[in-house]
């Protein structure tokens, strides 16, 4: 039965009494578990006792029965209460659908949030079921009320039990939540005593607001006093905190020729290199980190291209797993084709699809990759599913929560693919469906696209780009979509930073960048670093910033590399927290193989938490996984390792992993859909309320023969997606493509896109140059598509090697 309304004197009462116990605690130093403010921390929700009564509906003052769905329940004002007089159960006798909650109604009385922040909420229960849920709805300045998500699944308790969870990061424009337990089962649920605390107040004033510009605002780069031994083309963190180097032949012709292909083994810790024995040429292969720590390396580089233009880049079809308990590459069975610049992204199962780049045959490779690693080999034709599609040279795809695959957009060399230059592929099903809204499609080559922090908002940021066939600068351009958007659509973010170039001068207008790398960080930004003005590995940019997912807004100035980083170079995690980068390919042929290694500024700002133990290395989807921590914290995250080259990096991703505070002891909530988190080793990081993380702890996500299964969400329906069929094709986009010759040795800045005019021409005089093209077929006018870097154009009118650029001998 529900209680009548109380005498206001006995009201007033029990509210002093409430807020004289608060006072004792702030008092005596207590404070909601896991939070230690300098002053007591203020409970946010009104009426969190459940004591003052609404007059009318004689139901708790600010709160409201909720819910939804087709099911039988009823709502009781209780004596049986956890502190005080009142506390409120729900009945469940029949449910075929939805849930009944009790939380704050949705006006004034929902309590305020700030963006950026998070908070601790909790309440005191008792429940016959386990089919209870910690629910939490947000206020959207222009969405208005919506469902923002269960923060953890409770334990049946006949006893009062106290649950408390700390909130995901506040997103922008929300400024109010409501929250409490859904319960979705039959039986009951009883609750009381809500309370809601800050728990990312700082402990003090941030000295970057007022001007400050020393590391703890920019960060410091360092560059090591020993170099790399090898061509670094392609970074790979393993999980024993070691960094595998793979040059291969390094770009280096005369190495091919001599069969000279180099691994090298860093120590990040120890500054040391070890030298592993490389089969094959790897240059400019495919690679990526297998669950068991294994780096599966697919194709590479079987032919360089002829300086005429009469041979391409051939892909090989070989593939090897580095295996780090051996320091070796051992050899699998070959792939299907060839594959020179290959995609490679992890499944939830933890297999591979490769994708893309150029086959034996130098032309554009249309055949999908699948490697089985419960049969750790590559799958025959017929079980490799086809879509007959090329999808480019080093294609990023990107894997989505319901199992499907996101090509963003970025590539490397030429213009997008036909269509929008961005798509959701299907890999199941045999369909492409174009996603709009990406600017400038055909210049994202060497962009770079990441899934944004954390993997569960499943948001694609890409950023920058060019090609000077199009165009002789690269741009700024940052384009951001929601994946989980009914309609998903690129939509304009926030330009890149700009930074100055090697002389000091600045840059102007949209100059941008192209050879970005982009790395993401345990505080849940990512560091944006490197690059150049010009695809033809010109004119280095010294620029960096940070990326807030949160705000949608770059952190500009940092400090940046001394060395100049264009093409490639790569940048990556470390373990630490802190950033390497190396590489460095220009135009001449030279290769820079310093090292960098930067602290941002997160490493300056006190004190690191610690992780004190982990109680197990090992971790199931759905799990709750228990750590210690030595002082207060107010998030945890899952970073996969980084195995990046030429601005790719699909894999790279973080996961958020929800808590459940109790001093210093935290349970972690893992996700139970492997698509989120494929499996593998991963770094378990935790950070401050300062922004300050921890040093990262490796764990590995996924038991053995855990898959994800089947969650196709509703979003991305209306999408029109086209069946992709072994017969004929009508879709540009489904079509081999013949490739231009000789990519990576080629200057496409002179005549046509199946012409390759030399990066370097043999020794001599400039003024024979276009005697020596003539020679070799390219005929006696070539049109300029962007700088006249050769010098080919003397008279400016657009032609190199026509009339009047020709010095006559006397």
């Amino acid at each position: 039965m529900q209680y009548p309304s109380r005498r206001p004197a006995r009201g007033r009462t029990t509210r002093l009494l409430t807020t004289a116990l608060i006072l004792f605690a702030a008092a005596l130093g207590l404070g909601p578990l896991g939070a230690q403010p300098a002053t007591a921390a203020t409970n946010l929700v009104r009426n969190p006792g459940l004591e003052v009564l609404d007059a009318g509906s004689q139901f708790p003052q600010c709160f409201e029965k909720s819910g939804w769905g087709d099911n039988d329940y009823s709502f009781t004002v209780t004596d049986d209460a956890h502190a005080g007089d009142r506390a409120v159960r729900i009945a469940l006798t029949r449910r075929a659908s939805g849930d009944r909650k009790t939380m704050m109604l949705e006006n004034s009385c929902a309590p305020q949030v700030t963006p950026g922040h998070q908070y601790d909420l909790s309440f005191w229960y008792k429940s016959t079921t386990p089919d209870v849920a910690f629910t939490i709805f947000r206020h959207d300045t222009d969405l208005g009320w919506v469902y923002w998500t269960d923060l953890k699944t409770l334990t049946q308790s006949a006893a009062w039990a106290r649950t408390e969870v700390r909130t995901p990061v506040i997103p922008p424009d929300t400024d109010q939540v409501t929250w409490g337990g859904a319960l979705y089962g039959v039986g009951t649920l009883t609750t009381d005593d809500y309370a809601m605390t800050d728990a990312t107040v700082p402990s003090g004033s941030d000295p970057c607001q007022a001007g400050g510009t020393g590391p703890e605002c920019k960060g410091e780069w360092t560059v090591q006093t020993l170099r790399s031994p090898v061509r670094a083309i392609h970074s790979v963190l393993l999980h024993n905190g070691k960094v595998l180097l793979i040059a291969g032949s390094g770009n280096d012709q005369d190495a091919f020729r001599a069969g000279t292909f180099k691994t090298s083994l860093y120590d990040p810790v120890a500054g040391t290199y070890t030298a592993i024995p490389t089969p094959e040429d790897f240059f400019c292969a495919g690679h990526v980190q297998l669950p068991d720590g294994r780096v599966l390396v697919m194709g590479g580089n079987k032919d360089y291209a002829a300086p005429d233009g009469s041979v391409g880049y051939k892909g090989l079809k070989t593939s090897y797993v580095f295996d780090p308990a051996l320091n070796k590459y051992v050899k699998v069975n070959d792939m299907l084709a060839g594959h020179w610049y290959p995609s490679a992204t992890a499944l939830g199962n933890g297999d591979v699809l490769s994708l893309g780049g150029l086959g034996e045959d130098s032309s554009g490779t249309v055949v999908n990759e699948h490697f089985s690693y419960a049969q750790n080999k590559w799958l025959p034709m017929g079980e490799a599913k086809q879509a007959w599609s090329f999808w480019g040279l080093y294609p990023s795809m990107i894997l989505l929560q319901d199992g499907r695959l996101f090509y963003t957009g970025s590539h490397v060399f030429g213009g997008g693919l036909p269509g929008s230059g961005a798509s959701v592929y299907d890999y199941a099903a045999g369909t492409i469906a174009d996603v709009p809204g990406l600017r400038r499609k055909d210049e994202r080559d060497q962009s770079m696209s990441v899934l944004l922090p954390p993997a569960q908002d499943q948001k694609v940021i890409t950023i920058g780009g060019g090609n000077h066939t199009v165009s002789p600068d690269a741009h700024r351009l940052v384009d951001v979509i929601d994946m989980k958007a009914g309609s998903p659509a690129y939509v304009p973010g926030p330009d890149l930073p700009q930074g100055h170039y090697q002389n000091g001068s600045p840059q102007t207008g949209d100059q941008g960048k192209v050879y970005v790398s982009a790395v993401i960080l345990p505080d849940g930004k990512v560091l944006e670093t490197g690059g150049a003005l010009h695809t033809y590995r010109e004119d280095p940019v010294f620029e960096a910033s940070l990326y807030d997912p949160a705000t949608n807004a770059f952190e500009p100035g940092l400090a940046t590399d001394p060395v100049p980083r264009t093409y490639h170079s790569s940048s990556v995690l470390l373990p630490d927290g802190r950033v390497m980068s190396i590489g460095n390919n220009p135009g001449d042929g030279s290769f820079d193989q310093r090292v960098s290694i930067y602290k941002p500024p997160y490493l300056f700002k006190g004190p690191r938490p610690q992780i004190t133990s982990l109680q197990n290395t090992a971790w199931t989807y759905g799990s709750t996984q228990r750590i210690t921590v030595d002082k207060p914290v107010v998030k945890a995250s899952l970073i996969r390792p980084a195995a990046v080259t030429h601005s790719s990096d699909p894999n790279q991703r973080y996961v958020d992993l929800p808590m459940t505070v109790d001093g210093t002891t935290i349970d972690l909530s893992l996700t139970s859909n492997p698509n989120l988190a494929p499996p593998g080793w991963y770094m378990l990081s935790v950070v401050d309320a300062d922004g300050v993380p921890s040093v990262s702890r490796w764990v590995r996500v996924g038991a053995a023969g855990q898959v994800a299964e089947a969650r196709v969400q509703a979003y991305a329906t209306d999408l029109e997606e086209e069946a992709a069929t072994s017969g004929g094709h009508d879709h540009q986009h489904h079509q081999g493509m013949k490739m231009p010759q000789g990519y990576d040795g080629c200057d496409h800045s002179y005549g046509t896109i199946s012409q390759c005019v030399p990066w370097k021409f043999p020794a001599m005089p400039s003024s024979e140059r276009c005697t020596w093209l003539k020679q070799k077929g390219y005929g006696t006018k070539l049109t300029v598509h962007g700088r006249d870097r050769h010098h080919l154009d003397r008279n400016g009118d657009g032609v190199a090697c026509g009339k009047g650029d020709t010095v006559r001998r006397r």
